[in-house]
């Protein structure tokens, strides 16, 4: 599946691309929002392996600036029994410029016309201001909110976060 909008090309990841998205890793693991996700690989191996399972699931979209090579970001969704879960990460640089919800919001359209879907979830951390504001300039309502972890501290203990859970139907 290809996608152009006015500034970008969206399409499937593909398992070769993973040396671009261990960019976009190595960017994250570095970022302030680090702990409200899951920790991502950044050794050779494990990058390469996670890209491979992202491409092979046909739910990960790699984000280019039209006409460049490097890829700015990536989108993907989690099929949750016809609801699609919506997670996206884009690297550091391309932060501010709209490339986030020009993606997600052409490939929601995307889903909801040639798939059929109604219902799209997300879930972030309050504290992520940038994520909820994209969440919501894409339709999306927080409905609930509760405590979540992905990472511990230096003595072993979680990092605690509310993490919001949102809704575009």
């Amino acid at each position: 599946m290809e996608l152009k909008t006015d500034r970008l090309y969206i399409r499937n990841m593909r398992a070769t691309d993973w040396l671009e998205v261990q960019k976009i890793f190595i960017d994250f693991n570095h970022s302030e929002y680090v702990y409200y996700d899951s920790p991502l690989p950044v050794e050779d191996k494990e990058a390469e392996k996670l890209t491979k399972i992202f491409a092979d699931s046909n739910l990960f979209f790699a984000v280019f600036e039209a006409g460049a090579a490097e890829m700015v970001g990536y989108v993907c969704f989690h099929d949750d029994n016809g609801k699609y879960d919506v997670g996206y990460c884009f690297h550091s640089a391309y932060h501010g410029k709209g490339y986030a919800f020009e993606s997600v919001n052409a490939l929601m359209k995307y889903f909801r016309e040639e798939i059929g879907v109604k219902t799209f979830t997300a879930g972030t951390a309050i504290e992520n201001v940038p994520s909820c504001k994209l969440l919501k300039k894409l339709g999306f309502a927080c409905v609930s909110v509760e405590p979540r972890t992905f990472h511990k501290d230096d003595a072993g203990n979680d990092i605690l976060f509310q993490g919001g859970n949102f809704v575009c139907e």
